[in-house]
């Protein structure tokens, strides 16, 4: 699979905010994946490779560098429905933040990250619901935030197959 998408600007941002609604900037990522799924032994592996451009924050008047992200995810179906697997991700900052709020130095940032996910299939009304959740726990950050991270996803398809 080949992908593109992007970022609107929207909602609140305010550089003197610790917490802002938006990120304050457009971006576009643009990338591949490839999962495998053996049906007979219930064993799947997917891959994402991406790179995303940022432009410029006007309420800054800096711009990120460009990224590049790879993300993995391993897991195993115990039944029909039910998987448990373990996710991972590294991101790097292939080039340096631009403009003022760059004063600092070259910032090249990275951060990796590692943990479990679990999933399940159900079908609701004709419809097949996909639920996951996944926990990251981040090692090997440079000039970038470390912590953990818990995402939660539920895809409902718009129409019944």
């Amino acid at each position: 699979m080949t992908y593109l998408t992007g970022n609107i600007p929207v909602g609140s941002y305010d550089p003197n905010s610790l917490a802002s609604i938006g990120i304050g900037h457009a971006a576009i990522d643009a990338g591949g994946a490839y999962t495998n799924l053996n049906t007979k032994t219930g064993t799947e592996f997917s891959a994402t490779l991406g790179l995303t451009k940022n432009f410029r924050n006007p309420s800054t008047d800096s711009t990120n560098g460009l990224d590049l992200h790879v993300d993995l995810a391993a897991s195993q179906f115990l039944t029909k429905q039910f998987f448990v697997g373990v996710v991972g991700y590294h991101y790097q900052q292939l080039t340096a933040d631009q403009g003022e709020a760059a004063r600092l130095g070259s910032n090249k940032s990275r951060p990796s990250g590692i943990g479990p996910q679990i999933g399940y299939n159900f079908n609701l009304g004709g419809r097949q619901i996909y639920a996951k959740l996944r926990a990251y726990f981040e090692f090997d950050s440079y000039r970038r935030l470390e912590g953990h991270a818990i995402f939660a996803t539920i895809n409902i398809p718009l129409s019944k197959p």
